[in-house]
């Protein structure tokens, strides 16, 4: 089922997570376990992250330097097919541009068509790890509107080879993503919803959020996605604080800023188990007030440990 449907036809707030692929040479069961607890809550659909190729640079034994190209989480179509399989439930595995050519990305696309997987989170990922700017690979995709017009084209039968005979069209639903306080690159904050009104714009369904700890933010981003025309549905992302070193990381990671009041309870904290204790109780906090205004979902970073979500969902959902 298609996730705009679901958020159409619900008369409640959805309750969505999102996983990590496992790390190259760790097994599928560690998804599975983070899956088990969570459940018995229903979820509605669960997100599966890709991730952009790295570059590592080997010394051969002439000297000379070899370059190699590795994803260190590979295996997201697999593992969309895996869950799907075992869960009898909807997947959206994430579509980046990041690493792609556009041929690879319309072979991935038909891959998840053969699968019955119909909706996508679609992304232009992060740069590559060392660098600052994104850059494509050469045939790739730059902006994520490019990417969503690809997938759009391909709907209506268009692959990228027009002598193709009988083509038959897929049927994916697009999500996308949007910034309550700004993606990181932008150079302000009416630059970047001009960049979201254009992914709407050719094809997107809903909006799934960047994580924030202040929902007053979310409201606001609402409110200035209405003032544009923007009128799909926008899900929060949450991610409840989980380490000591979260209230630095998350804030140079995210371009967001964490209220004072969390702050202080964070400092209170002796252990990691004390921080995520307060994760949780903000996150229930936040939870709460955002599906007493009627929020069509929550979305939650699992980062593929459950035990602090399992906790927030037993209160929430």
């Amino acid at each position: 089922m298609k996730v705009i449907d679901k958020i159409k036809q619900s008369k409640k707030a959805l309750f969505t997570f999102e996983l990590l692929p496992p790390l190259k040479g760790h097994t599928i069961q560690e998804i599975y376990d983070t899956i088990d607890p969570l459940m018995q809550f229903d979820p509605s659909y669960i997100n599966i992250t890709y991730h952009q190729q790295e570059v590592q640079y080997k010394t051969r034994p002439d000297g000379l330097m070899e370059k190699r190209v590795i994803r260190k989480r590979p295996g997201t179509v697999a593992i969309a097919a895996a869950i799907q399989n075992k869960y009898k439930i909807t997947v959206v595995p994430h579509m980046i541009c990041g690493g792609f050519t556009k041929e690879e990305t319309e072979d991935a696309l038909i891959d998840l068509h053969f699968l019955g997987i119909d909706n996508l989170l679609v992304l232009r990922g992060d740069p590559e790890k060392g660098k600052r700017k994104f850059i494509p690979v050469k045939g790739g995709h730059t902006y994520s509107s490019e990417l969503i017009e690809q997938i759009i084209k391909l709907n209506k039968g268009k692959y990228l080879h027009a002598d193709m005979e009988d083509a038959m069209p897929t049927d994916f639903s697009i999500g996308v993503a949007g910034y309550p306080e700004k993606h990181v690159e932008a150079p302000n904050m009416e630059t970047d919803l001009e960049n979201l009104k254009l992914k709407v714009d050719k094809g997107a369904d809903y909006i799934v959020t960047q994580l924030f700890f202040d929902n007053q933010k979310y409201f606001d981003f609402v409110e200035k996605c209405k003032e544009r025309g923007i009128n799909v549905p926008i899900i929060q992302g949450i991610k409840p604080v989980s380490t000591l070193n979260d209230s630095s990381l998350l804030p140079q990671t995210f371009n967001i800023d964490l209220p004072n009041e969390l702050i202080k309870e964070i400092k209170k904290c002796t252990s990691q188990e004390q921080v995520r204790q307060v994760g949780v109780e903000w996150a229930i906090m936040q939870s709460k007030e955002l599906i007493k205004q009627g929020v069509p979902g929550i979305h939650y970073y699992t980062l593929d440990q459950s035990d602090n979500i399992e906790k927030i969902a037993r209160v929430i959902f």
